[in-house]
Parts: C-alpha cells; structure tokens; sequence
C-alpha cells in the first residue's frame, strides 16, 4: 500500500478510531497516544493491509486491544471532561431544564462505564459512531446474532438502571 492509498483508507477512520479509543480511556492524551500508535502500526504494516477484507475494521480492533490493555495495565484515571463530552447549548434552555440535562448525561455516562467491555463497545459502535452490524460483525468477530443480543442486553441494562435510579430520587 502505498501513501495516497493510505491516506485514503486509514486517514478518515481516525476521528471514528479516537473516540472509539476516549470512549475506554476517558483520557484524551491517552486516547491520542493509543490512535497515534496505532496508526504507526498500520503505517509499518502497510504492505500487508491489502489482505485484510476490511481495514478499517482491523484499525477498530486493534484500537480496541490496545486500548484494554492500557486500562488492565494501570489502574484508570477518571477525568471530568463534562464539557467536552457533553454539548448542551445555553439558548432557550432554562438553567434548570440545563441542570437536568447534565444530571442525566452523567447518570448515562456512570450507567456506561458499569456495562462490560463488550456490551459497552456494540453499544459504542452502533449507537455513537453508526456501524452496521456487519461492520461490527467484521471489527469484533462476533455473529450477527450475537451483536444483536448484546446490544439488547445493554439498552435493556442502561434502561433499568437510567428508570431506577429516577425512580429512587422521586422517593418511589
């Protein structure tokens, strides 16, 4: 492969590979470095990137792996990145209703990061960055089937959790 074909087929993934990389680290210097290394693997690899059937699913994995053994390499660091992570706008919003929105982006973002590995990443995958399930099928090597059942198990988790803990601050 050479430059142009590379930056062709791996350039615009990146910003996919970032947030991919932000959403396990929850450190944007970690997950920089992660995407960095990462493109450099790609980059002294290049020649046999041609084989792959997909890529851009095999950046996805190997930014995934890198990714969870940074985290089981040393203990994670939490980051309050709540302006970057959360885009509420200012207009016509009431400093009430606002309070409300940020209360449940981080009771979602907690409800996330107690899901599993897996079940975060599907969700990650198809409901943040839109993969179809075939992509994911390619870049986690599970069935079709599988993805669904997990992906279910983790909307149903995140629902449960979201309405119980509503529930609980109303006093029910």
């Amino acid at each position: 492969m050479d430059v142009q074909a590379f930056k062709q087929r791996i350039l615009p993934v990146q910003g996919r590979l970032f947030r991919l990389a932000k959403l396990f680290l929850r450190n944007r210097e970690e997950a920089e470095d992660a995407l960095q290394e990462v493109l450099m693997r790609l980059w002294t690899n290049r020649q046999e990137l041609d084989t792959y059937h997909s890529v851009e699913a095999l950046a996805v994995r190997m930014i995934r792996n890198l990714c969870l053994d940074k985290l089981k390499a040393h203990s994670r660091q939490k980051m309050d990145d709540a302006a970057n992570m959360l885009e509420i706008t200012a207009e016509g919003v009431s400093p009430y209703r606002q309070v409300e929105l940020t209360d449940s982006a981080d009771l979602m973002r907690r409800l996330m990061d107690e899901l599993p590995d897996q079940q975060k990443l599907i969700l990650h995958l198809r409901d943040v960055e839109e993969y179809s399930f075939e992509e994911i099928e390619q870049a986690t090597g599970l069935s079709v089937n599988n993805i669904r059942v997990i992906l279910s198990r983790a909307r149903q988790r995140l629902r449960e959790g979201y309405v119980k803990a509503n529930n609980y601050e109303a006093g029910y």
